[in-house]
C-alpha cells in the first residue's frame, strides 16, 4: 500500500532544512510524523576552542508529528560511529544528543527543523568527528547516565547547586505555576517560589514541556533512585552536557 507523505507544518521550515541539506531526502513514515535520511554534510567552527570540523555523515531524522513538543529521533546508519555508550549511542541504536530537558528546550528555543539541527546535532556531530579524529573523550564534557547525569543537567539549565534541589524544581514544574509559586522555592532561600528569581529561570522549562511530562519525569526519576540504589547501578558518559559552546555552522 501507498504511504501519502503527511502535511507538514509549515512552521517545521522542512523546504528551508532540505536547501541547507539537500542530500538528504524527505520520507513518509505512515505514523503522522516524518523521516529525513541520507548524506549529512556539514562544516562548524567552534570559536571558544578556535577548531573548524567539517564532516559527513549517513543519517536518518524521525520528527514525531507533534513536533516541537516531542524530539526528533537521530540515527547514524552509516556505521561510521560505534555503537557503544563511549558515543552516546542508545540501546536501540538512536544517537544520545542530550539529556531529554535539554533537547526539548532546544526545540522549544529554536522550533524548526534547521534550528533543532544545527543547535543539537550538528554540535553532536562536531564532538563525535573530533573523538573519532583525536581518539578523545567527547570536548565539551558529559553526563553521567541515568538519574545523576539527568539531575546535573537540571541543576546547570536552572542554575540550582544540589539534586535534591533539581528534584524540587521538576516537582514544582509538574504543578499550575500559581500553585507552584506558594511553595517553598526549590533553591532553599527561604521564600516562596512566587517571590523568588528562580521562578523566571523555570519559565523557558514550562515552555518547552507540559506539566504531565514533569510529573512521569518525576515519578521515573524517583523510581529510577530506588532502582539505582538497590542495585548499585553506576552508568556513566551520556549525551554533552552545558552549556553548550557557540557553533558557527554552514551547511
Amino acid at each position: 500500500m501507498r504511504v501519502k507523505h503527511p502535511i507538514i507544518p509549515a512552521q517545521w521550515g522542512c523546504s528551508d532544512f532540505l536547501e541547507g541539506y539537500p542530500e538528504m531526502a524527505l520520507e513518509p513514515t505512515g505514523s503522522g510524523g516524518i523521516r529525513l535520511s541520507g548524506l549529512f554534510r556539514f562544516s562548524a567552527s567552534c570559536p571558544r576552542e578556535g577548531t573548524t570540523i567539517t564532516d559527513q555523515f549517513q543519517i536518518a531524522i524521525e520528527v514525531p508529528r507533534v513536533f516541537p513538543r516531542e524530539i526528533p529521533v537521530v540515527f547514524e546508519t552509516g556505521g561510521r560511529i560505534p555503537r557503544s555508550p563511549e558515543f552516546h549511542v542508545n540501546a536501540d541504536g538512536s544517537l544520545c544528543l542530550g539529556s531529554p530537558v535539554r533537547l526539548l528546550t532546544i526545540a522549544a528555543t529554536h522550533p524548526t527543523l534547521l534550528g533543532f539541527v544545527d543547535q543539537a546535532l550538528v554540535s553532536f556531530l562536531f564532538s563525535v568527528s573530533k573523538s573519532l579524529n583525536t581518539g578523545r573523550h567527547f570536548p565539551f564534557g558529559e553526563l553521567s547516565h541515568g538519574t545523576q547525569g539527568a539531575l546535573a543537567d537540571y541543576r546547570d539549565l536552572i542554575g540550582l547547586k544540589t539534586a535534591k534541589q533539581a528534584k524540587l524544581a521538576i516537582r514544582a514544574l509538574s504543578h499550575r505555576k500559581r500553585i507552584a509559586n506558594k511553595h517553598p522555592c526549590p533553591c532553599g532561600c527561604g521564600m516562596r517560589l512566587g517571590r523568588c528569581g528562580l521562578r523566571h529561570r523555570l519559565n523557558p522549562l514550562r515552555k518547552a514541556a507540559s506539566r504531565s511530562w514533569f510529573l512521569k519525569e518525576i515519578q521515573r526519576i524517583s523510581l529510577s533512585t530506588k532502582q539505582e540504589a538497590a542495585g548499585g547501578i553506576q552508568e556513566k558518559a551520556i549525551g554533552n552536557n552545558g552549556p553548550r559552546p557557540r557553533f558557527l555552522c554552514s551547511q
